[in-house]
């Protein structure tokens, strides 16, 4: 293989690098930057281009918001995408599209924590993609269509089906795969029966319940709009700089404990933009889509780490501050209702004020989402497999637990990036390597012929892979979670 793979796209020639033995295309648009006349617009076609486009450094992500926003490179090319190939010159390779999370208000696919090697290496074509996130891609604002994030993934996901088997991959065996907000980006896709053909197989790790009404959003967007001392319509916002925005967003997210008695749920969740049903983009969430027959169900793997909510109250210090007063405003906030406050003081008579707090926002955030998906997917006549993630990250004598985030890099194979690093120490266990390997596995086994290795989820039964130092597949281990959230799929964030 070449040193400098070239590869000719339906948009145009592009030319990568060889790195590791693998072809590896890094900032190719998939369509054209959406700044100037095109913010806040649908994603636009890319014209065809002239000559040579090199594709070897990654394109800069949108702007980020939040807490753990990475640093923006200045570039304005948001719309990129990275493709990893075994052989550019083969054919009917499967394909895995990697859509990344972070709270819908950061995605960077250049973190090394999603380095593609090792899935290359067992014969995966994988493809990574920057899209918009915070006010970018999830702002309802007038003149705008709604959740551009997922308009920018389902150009992606087509420029996949036009050019894919151009770098080896199939077109017809195409995996998309994400993680927290990525795979609540992948669920929602599920329920766009024009999309759902983008796509064969899905995988989603920890999917979120975050989603906004209408009304909520609206209300979100005016107040982000008038720390900016504007209005909220693209063609005010669209004055303002990408990056001040991101900012403005963030300070918004700083501030929502001082809107908790409008924006109730959301407030608390501390997430200052996510996904809208806005009855155009998004008519409705994947749950009652694929338990009421709108939409049809597929072949997926799902799953979820035991103790979501650990990272984040270790990274806002609240691990071991959490008070009875706590406890009873996660259970009035997200318990379902009307009585599932007291169904989670019955299952958990000797609970601590802070598992409480833990568990019913592992449960209402991640755990209940995900185990619900696997259900409804399999009640829509589709195939699904679960696993939970119980082996404990060592970092910081294990405060972290089976935390949220704790098997991307398992996933990957990427125990040695700097997250990896920072999770399982510079010499990774030889149980962590081992869970590595299985999940790895899991993953290669399933995009390539749809079955990860254990028995497939079905209702009644729950049969849940159990990945720890010792794995094992038994009934879903969290039943006493799934009978209080039975009935009750997760609603939109709503006005209070």
């Amino acid at each position: 293989m070449s040193e400098r793979p070239i590869v000719r796209t339906v948009e145009g020639v592009v030319e990568g690098r060889l790195r590791q033995g693998y072809a590896v295309f890094r900032g190719i648009p998939y369509a054209q930057p959406p700044v100037g006349a095109l913010r806040f617009a649908a994603p636009a076609p890319l014209p065809r281009w002239e000559g040579t486009r090199q594709a070897a450094e990654f394109g800069p992500a949108a702007p980020q918001s939040g807490p753990t926003r990475g640093s923006s490179a200045a570039g304005r090319d948001w719309l990129t995408l990275n493709v990893c190939t075994p052989d550019p010159g083969a054919a009917g390779l499967p394909v895995l599209v990697w859509i990344p999370g972070g709270a819908y208000m950061t995605a960077d696919s250049s973190d090394p924590m999603y380095d593609p090697a090792a899935l290359a290496g067992a014969g995966l074509v994988v493809v990574s993609i920057n899209y918009r996130v915070g006010a970018e891609g999830f702002a309802l604002l007038e003149g705008a269509p709604p959740n551009r994030g997922f308009l920018d993934q389902i150009a992606a996901l087509r420029w996949v089906r036009r050019n894919i088997a151009s770098f080896g991959g199939d077109p017809d065996n195409v995996t998309a795969a994400g993680q927290s907000a990525g795979a609540g980006s992948i669920a929602a896709l599920l329920t766009m029966k024009p999309e759902r053909g983008l796509f064969r197989r899905a995988i989603t790790h920890s999917v979120p319940g975050w989603h906004c009404t209408r009304a909520l959003a609206q209300q979100v967007a005016a107040a982000l709009a008038d720390r900016l001392g504007t209005a909220p319509t693209a063609a005010a916002l669209a004055a303002i700089d990408p990056w001040r925005l991101a900012e403005a967003v963030t300070a918004l997210s700083v501030d929502l404990p001082g809107h908790r008695e409008r924006w109730g749920r959301l407030a608390q969740a501390g997430i200052a933009m996510c996904p809208v049903v806005d009855g155009e983009v998004l008519t409705e969430t994947p749950w009652p889509a694929l338990s009421d027959g709108r939409a049809s169900g597929t072949e997926l793997l799902v799953g979820h780490t035991r103790d979501e909510f650990r990272l984040f109250s270790v990274m806002t210090g609240r691990l071991g501050t959490f008070t009875d007063q706590d406890a009873r405003t996660a259970l009035d906030l997200f318990a379902p209702a009307p009585d599932g406050a007291d169904a989670y003081r019955a299952a958990h008579p000797r609970a601590t004020p802070e598992e409480l707090v833990e568990t019913v926002y592992s449960d209402a955030l991640f755990r209940i989402p995900s185990q619900q998906l696997a259900q409804a997917n399999a009640g829509a006549g589709g195939t699904s497999y679960l696993f939970e993630l119980q082996l404990a990250s060592p970092a910081s004598g294990g405060i972290l637990g089976a935390c949220h985030s704790l098997d991307v890099p398992l996933a990957f194979g990427t125990l040695d990036s700097p997250t990896g690093r920072q999770l399982f120490g510079e010499q990774p266990a030889p149980e962590a390597i081992a869970v590595s390997r299985e999940l790895q596995q899991a993953w290669i086994r399933f995009a390539t012929t749809g079955h990860p290795g254990w028995p497939a989820y079905h209702p009644g039964q729950y049969l849940t892979r159990i990945l720890d130092a010792e794995s094992t597949t038994m009934p879903y281990p969290e039943h006493a979670s799934r009978h209080i959230w039975e009935g009750h799929a997760p609603a939109p964030f709503d006005l209070t």
